[in-house]
């Protein structure tokens, strides 16, 4: 495996971390209503549990208040229970074949808890990318070791590799100062 490989490779990798570590930030709500929100909320659907945008339409009404509107009229019951027991902590009400979903504003306690949950989800990518670039230098010694590259080109993927990862890290602390900042905005 050549430098310009176990590079690819590498960067590969840690930009699919960085896009997983962006939609886990999709789920942590702030205080604005987003239909995102309710992605990972599932519901029963004849026997099987599915996500809700696939059994309704969900829009937003304003910027605090999301709607969903369900295709079957039987599932407008589930689809509330659904919504009421998720973690979210949100409490749905209907209107007909309507449900309105408002977004409640965030306590100061709470918007620091969700913070936190940013943070360690952010170190978490952290870790991963880290990890990631420890198996690319190790793929380096051990091209290194069957005499592939030399000790120059070992040396240069290292740094290359070092630069890759600061670069990634970077970019997940000014997504995780982002996310802090809309969270604590009131």
């Amino acid at each position: 495996m050549s430098i310009a490989d176990i590079r690819k490779t590498a960067e590969q990798k840690m930009q699919k971390s960085v896009e997983a570590f962006k939609h886990e930030l999709t789920k942590i709500r702030t205080g604005r209503a987003h239909p995102g929100i309710l992605d990972q909320v599932h519901v029963d659907y004849y026997g099987s549990p599915v996500p809700i945008s696939q059994v309704a339409n969900v829009t937003l009404i304003d910027a605090r208040t999301i709607s969903v509107q369900p295709w079957e009229k039987g599932m407008g019951a589930k689809i509330e229970k659904a919504i009421r027991e998720s973690d979210l902590g949100l409490n749905p009400s209907s209107q007909g074949d309507l449900i309105r979903v408002p977004m409640p504003p965030l306590t100061e306690e709470r918007r620091k808890e969700l913070t936190k949950v940013v943070r360690g989800a952010g170190e978490d990518a952290k870790v991963a990318v880290r990890n990631l670039r420890r198996d690319a230098n190790e793929q380096a010694k051990k091209a290194l070791k069957d005499k592939t590259i030399t000790e120059d080109e070992e040396r240069r993927s290292l740094d290359e590799v070092q630069k890759l990862t600061d670069k990634t890290i970077a970019e997940i602390d000014k997504l995780i100062s982002g996310k802090e900042a809309e969270i604590m905005a009131v």
